[in-house]
């Protein structure tokens, strides 16, 4: 199996690798380490090796070179800036402890004389520390606009952009999105190694990857099946690099790739239906929810965490959850509006980077609205364990923004909500929206709308066993568990690979 992150944050990808070894597969589950040195641990019965990463290709050219004209006193960008904060922070230090010198030679006696002619060198290294301190930081942030401020949006850079499109066709991510060749030598030479029956390739990035090692094997004599499994539709994606390169290129690798897939599995059957028309595929993409799997916990169990306690209320405290990433597309934004028209109510958000960037700015506006301490930002806890955590709200929110790939699939934490039985609040995305208005499991709200989201919250809040009443339904339940999903994905598994895996009754094949 290839992932291109650290594991650890996608529950979809752990939960496929152990449950594929559970049925009797001997998984290596290689993923991107992304600090530091190669790791390696077990996952179940799967092995999990993160591989070291150095995003050499992923730089541009402009990046190599220095903007005279824009930014003549920057950095060039040889890391010589770093250089220079590390001088800087030695330089502190040292007289930092020189400071301390001094207070002990007056505490032991030493002359006054010679005491202030000592202190007054340490002042004026002080002060010329502090003018070079100025001086880095002026030119380290010359360098960072430098690199920042370029979006490759402009006249030349879009006939740049254009110009690779027609000369190479689907190729033009070479060009375009060359990072992608940094997951190719971090990657690769493992693969090879390993000579698998078959790989499991994780979302866009790691199609490529799959694809290559498949025509080296073919060349050996060797026939390599691929699964891939497409998390989302990448035209749908909202660019994480407002370059206008990033999805051109990522979206033309997996153009190329894709045919090289034996087997292609998704998320949800609305994108199976756009994967088969966007990529001409012979068969629909089969259909594997990212439904969760509290079964997979340690067999010690432990202990579970408690969402009440680690927000420090009540259990009559109405409290609103939010689980996932932290992004203005996940409309976390409307959630901190509204604490000041739901008196009394409070919020929590269980996210990967709780004091980072967005999210601290999240915490930010909240104490301006004069609600601060109504809302609470937590960590994530791990994937076994989440269903009973997040149970312990009264609602789980769904604010999300109308983009593409929000529209056509139930997400994972609709999933974990429902196994928790908590009443739903979701933004007003086609394909939950329309679940969740079937089931009657919540309330719907127009997507950016704080007073109708308030109106959803008041809404459940009043009647939340109403809501919760959904989950008898008999079998509603039972279909979005992860036990549904492992069948379809190991049935995948041995129509490519008819003598791998283990048979139904847990044997493993020879």
């Amino acid at each position: 199996m290839l992932v291109d992150n650290g594991v650890l944050g996608d529950s979809r990808v752990q939960k496929t690798a152990r449950s594929a070894a559970e049925r009797g597969w001997e998984v290596f589950l290689l993923g991107r380490a992304l600090n530091g040195p190669a790791q390696e641990w077990k996952l179940g019965g799967a092995t999990v090796r993160l591989l070291p990463m150095e995003p050499v290709m992923a730089r541009r050219r402009h990046e190599f070179r220095r903007a005279w004209l824009r930014y003549p006193l920057a950095y060039p960008p040889n890391g010589i800036a770093q250089y220079r904060a590390a001088s800087l922070a030695a330089w502190n230090a040292d007289l930092t402890v020189k400071a301390a010198q001094l207070d002990i030679a007056a505490r032991e006696g030493t002359p006054p004389a010679a005491l202030a002619a000592a202190r007054r060198r340490l002042r004026a290294a002080r002060l010329a520390w502090r003018v070079q301190r100025k001086w880095v930081w002026l030119r380290t942030g010359m360098l960072n606009r430098a690199r920042s401020r370029r979006k490759l949006r402009n006249p030349w850079d879009r006939a740049y952009t254009m110009f690779w499109q027609r000369m190479l066709k689907d190729g033009a991510w070479r060009r375009l999105e060359p990072g992608l060749w940094d997951y190719e030598r971090a990657f690769a030479a493992t693969v090879d190694k390993l000579d698998p029956d078959l790989i499991h390739a994780n979302d866009f990035r790691t199609i490529g990857i799959a694809a290559r090692a498949k025509i080296r094997a073919r060349a050996r004599g060797r026939d390599i099946k691929i699964v891939w499994d497409a998390h989302e539709f990448l035209p749908g994606v909202k660019p994480w690099q407002d370059n206008g390169r990033w999805q051109l290129g990522n979206m033309a690798t997996e153009r190329e790739y894709a045919p090289y897939a034996d087997a292609v599995m998704t998320v949800s059957p609305t994108l199976a239906e756009m994967l088969r028309e966007a990529h001409d595929l012979p068969e629909l993409p089969a259909v594997v929810l990212n439904a969760p799997a509290p079964e997979h916990g340690p067999a010690d169990g432990g202990p579970v965490p408690d969402l009440r306690a680690d927000c420090g209320l009540a259990a009559d405290t109405p409290l609103l959850v939010y689980s996932g990433g932290g992004a203005v597309q996940r409309g976390l934004d409307t959630m901190v509006e509204a604490l000041p028209s739901l008196p009394g109510v409070h919020t929590a958000l269980v996210v990967p980077h709780p004091l980072r960037g967005y999210v601290k700015g999240l915490i930010k506006r909240a104490e301006e609205l004069g609600a601060g301490d109504r809302l609470h930002v937590l960590p994530y806890v791990a994937h076994w364990h989440v269903v009973p955590y997040l149970a312990g709200a009264d609602v789980g929110v769904i604010p999300i923004h109308h983009w593409p790939n929000h529209e056509i699939a139930l997400i994972t934490k609709f999933f974990e909500y429902s196994q928790g039985r908590l009443p739903l609040v979701v933004s007003d995305v086609k394909t939950m929206a329309g679940t969740v208005e079937a089931t009657g499991q919540g309330e719907v709200f127009r997507a950016e709308d704080t007073s109708d989201y308030v109106r959803a919250v008041k809404s459940v809040l009043a009647d939340p066993q109403r809501y919760r009443a959904a989950y008898d339904t008999p079998g509603l339940l039972e279909a979005w568990t992860w036990r549904a999903q492992v069948d379809v994905l190991d049935d995948l598994y041995r129509r490519l690979v008819p003598d791998g895996g283990a048979d139904r009754t847990g044997e493993v094949a020879s």
